[in-house]
């Protein structure tokens, strides 16, 4: 009996390399609790993902050497291409299924980081407690990956270029669009317009200036396509959810 206890019991040090490894768990999630206390997790581990991914383009002067970018961007459909980068490296990179999800961790500098995060955060933590932490990582997502395939397809049939694609703003168009859809008579208002408005206006005029600027192609160098795709990614998950899609949900969660 006594050598089948011995032989059971985990080891001294075992034990407290285990207890160890627990302490640590909790202080990291202690610490992120407190630095960002009103959000809920994935909101806050999005945010903290974000910023980390940043950090380490930045440190990598990802912007000319493309060092995550020739992987982790979006990348047009078609064969690969070969080329030089401002590093003088000779890269070759192209499509790749993973993308779909990686480019919406990766941002073009600090003013494109700062716009996302700051929507990220104001609308972020609503729309989880509304739907729920394993709701809402799976709206952020498909919001994300149909805003990705949508850019895919203005590049292949319409602008024909090939260049990557990043940022977190797809998803956050759909996080938008779930606040207006969710919330339409909250009052929201522009930074720079500090004029009150009710948030179904908001998002509808903001869809409409996206649609004229992608069909235009006014603003160059933004993914209104991408943006758009965001939010019909959203909208579909919503009616799904709500039961009034030809094929339903096993129970309706929104109303």
């Amino acid at each position: 009996m006594d050598e089948h206890l011995r032989a059971r019991r985990p080891a001294h040090g075992q034990c407290l390399r285990q207890s160890l490894r627990y302490r640590i768990a909790l202080a990291a999630k202690a610490s992120t609790e407190s630095f960002m206390p009103n959000l809920p997790p994935v909101t806050r581990y999005l945010l903290i993902a974000n910023v980390l991914v940043f950090a380490l383009q930045w440190l990598l002067h990802d912007v000319d050497t493309f060092a995550l970018s020739r992987y982790f961007a979006l990348w047009p459909l078609g064969p690969d291409v070969t080329g030089t980068v401002a590093g003088g490296q000779v890269i070759t990179t192209g499509f790749r299924l993973w993308q779909l999800v990686t480019y919406a961790f990766l941002h073009g500098g600090f003013e494109h980081i700062l716009f996302n995060m700051f929507g990220l955060y104001m609308f972020g933590g609503v729309i989880e407690r509304t739907f729920g932490a394993r709701n809402y990582t799976v709206y952020y997502f498909v919001c994300a990956i149909v805003a990705a395939v949508a850019q895919l397809l203005v590049v292949k049939y319409f602008t024909h270029g090939f260049y990557p694609t990043i940022g977190a703003s797809g998803a956050l168009f759909g996080l938008l669009l779930a606040f207006g859809m969710l919330y339409p008579k909250e009052k929201v208002f522009l930074l720079f317009l500090p004029i009150p408005m009710p948030a179904w206006l908001f998002v509808i005029g903001y869809a409409l200036v996206e649609l004229v600027l992608g069909v235009t192609g006014t603003q160059e160098g933004v993914a209104h396509f991408a943006h758009l795709g965001g939010m019909v990614g959203g909208y579909v998950m919503i009616q799904y959810w709500r039961g009034k899609l030809p094929f339903k949900p096993k129970r309706v969660l929104l109303r």
